[in-house]
């Protein structure tokens, strides 16, 4: 058995911004030979998350719409309040960030059979940013054999 951890490192561009990252998991994977085991991936960061969804232009359009319509940057958010926290002053007005990104998740799991990622026919894995653009980091885990 053995583990390995990496850390991907991606500049996201917009706001919202969604990075497929299966292309990647799959060439760690490749590169450490491992034929059977689980990849994990998690987010490092409050503002972004993880999932996985099938990578076509207009459904991630849409989930950007979702995602205005569900926490809206311009409402009114107690963490917002910058002047009222113990913070950085220049602390961005990011809650409906970190309310994507609790609602999102953090992390997933996939599975590696015979070294290959054992996603379904249109599934991706995502990077999603959530308050950028921004350097963003994510902790990859690999474990098998």
């Amino acid at each position: 058995m053995r583990l390995t951890h990496r850390t991907l490192r991606h500049d996201t561009r917009n706001a919202v911004d969604l990075i497929d990252l299966t292309p990647e998991l799959l060439r760690l994977v490749q590169e450490l030979g491992i034929k059977d085991g689980l990849l994990t991936v998690t987010s490092r960061h409050t503002t972004t998350a993880i999932t996985i969804n099938e990578n076509e232009s207009r459904l991630l359009d849409d989930l950007k719409d979702f995602f205005r319509r569900l926490a809206p940057p311009e409402a009114a958010y107690r963490h917002n309040d910058i002047h009222l926290r113990d913070c950085p002053p220049d602390e961005p007005e990011n809650a409906h960030a970190h309310l994507l990104a609790m609602v999102t998740g953090s992390s997933e799991v996939v599975a590696i059979v015979d070294g290959d990622l054992d996603l379904g026919r249109w599934q991706s894995v995502f990077l999603v940013e959530l308050d950028g653009p921004r350097e963003r980091t994510v902790s990859v885990q690999v474990i098998g054999e």
